[in-house]
């Protein structure tokens, strides 16, 4: 992420080109017409491109400045929003703070309660944004004076937010993620690759459909960055709504955990029950349930959508001895050097079943397709190279039909 801009220059900017006058913008932000001036060159040297089209009559925003205009908008939008949501979560009283503090911000008290928010201490903040800790501390102090909220509270182990902070940490970031937007945008306008997609990836995509998806848009665009980010979905759940990972890959949910993401689907991916080749049920005629039951199994964690399955194929008597893990490296050894047996996709053994290591047992599993697809924040708009990744996902998803034979 590039610095965070001085908030009250795209304020600024925002009022220049809603106006077409740095005179008439001037009256409305409370700056002079020389630090306006000053305050868009300052800005454009950011971005990295020209802005506005100066004439004689007033100023009108270039092509990149409308790029920028719909970004910085949409986070002042967000910082608007999160200041409110603060408000009231955090039940203010009395005339402490300022009505709209979001007005009033700066980029440093923005880099203090994310960075503190983050690093859950004060040292270890101020250490990763490179700055003192008194800087810090002064920063985020001034924050709760401007808000007349309660942000932070201090704990045997360091630092905590109160849920009025975490409200606007929130809306902070997802403010800071559409102006990362915005410098990307106006740079693919000038040739460059600088947009960073960060995805957040579930066992199931990283077999065939993330490589496949990456590949096609690198060797296209070598320059574009690309951060693949696992783990458990509850914490890339988080990522997505805070602005840290622009998007989701893996088994949709049912219901929609929360309201503001939304998910499309791909395809159904059926699950399989897999075991090592040459394994004892792999050739019995007739497999049913009742034949699993006398083996030990390797599963995802409770609350997974094929745990879920796996606790629905069984009932109340689930085989005996399971091992939990997310790792399916840590699967495929376990399958390997046992008589164990997973519940899986298909598609996540594909290698390993063309090799000639794994197999998938002559079983029928009814019901067990889920939904595989994508989940986004509601309301993202992303740039013209993320919604080219977003379309080579769907064109990978497309081609995800199951290349695996049952025994």
């Amino acid at each position: 992420m590039k610095e965070i801009p001085n908030i009250r220059h795209l304020r600024a900017f925002c009022e220049v080109a809603r106006r077409g006058s740095i005179s008439q913008a001037a009256e409305h932000v409370h700056l002079s017409q020389p630090a306006i001036t000053q305050a868009i060159a300052k800005l454009e040297e950011e971005v990295g491109a020209s802005l506005f089209d100066r004439r004689p009559d007033g100023m009108s925003v270039s092509s990149a400045g409308a790029l920028f205009l719909e970004r910085a908008e949409r986070a002042i939008d967000r910082l608007r929003t999160g200041t409110r949501d603060a408000i009231r979560i955090g039940g203010r009283k009395g005339v402490r703070g300022f009505p709209d503090f979001d007005q009033l911000l700066t980029a440093a008290q923005l880099r203090a309660l994310t960075a503190v928010a983050d690093a859950g201490n004060f040292s270890l903040a101020a250490r990763n944004a490179g700055i003192s800790q008194p800087t810090m501390h002064r920063a985020a102090r001034d924050l709760e004076r401007l808000s007349g909220l309660g942000l932070f509270v201090r704990t045997p182990t360091g630092i905590t937010t109160t849920p009025a902070a975490k409200a606007l940490v929130q809306h902070v970031k997802l403010a800071l993620a559409e102006l990362e937007q915005g410098f990307a945008e106006v740079a693919e306008t000038r040739g460059g690759d600088t947009t960073r997609i960060v995805v957040g990836s579930m066992p199931l995509s990283r077999p065939f459909i993330l490589p496949t998806a990456i590949n096609s848009l690198v060797r296209d665009r070598p320059d574009v960055e690309i951060d693949v980010i696992d783990g458990p979905y509850d914490d890339l759940l988080h990522g997505l709504r805070h602005g840290e990972i622009d998007v989701l890959i893996g088994a949709l949910r049912d219901p929609l955990p929360i309201a503001d993401v939304e998910q499309e689907p791909l395809f159904d991916d059926p699950l399989a029950v897999v075991a090592r080749a040459f394994h004892p049920l792999s050739r019995k005629p007739g497999l049913t349930l009742d034949d699993l039951r006398d083996y030990q199994w390797v599963l995802p964690r409770r609350g997974t959508p094929t745990r879920d399955r796996f606790e629905m194929l069984f009932g109340t008597t689930p085989p005996r001895g399971l091992i939990e893990t997310s790792s399916q490296i840590l699967v495929r050894g376990l399958l390997l050097g046992s008589d164990r047996l997973t519940l899986v996709s298909v598609h996540q053994i594909r290698h390993e079943h063309d090799l000639g290591l794994l197999v998938v047992l002559p079983l029928d599993l009814p019901d067990t397709a889920r939904p595989i697809g994508l989940t986004i924040r509601r309301g993202w708009r992303p740039t013209p190279m993320q919604e080219r990744f977003m379309a080579l996902l769907r064109e990978a998803g497309g081609q995800a039909v199951s290349p695996v034979r049952r025994t």
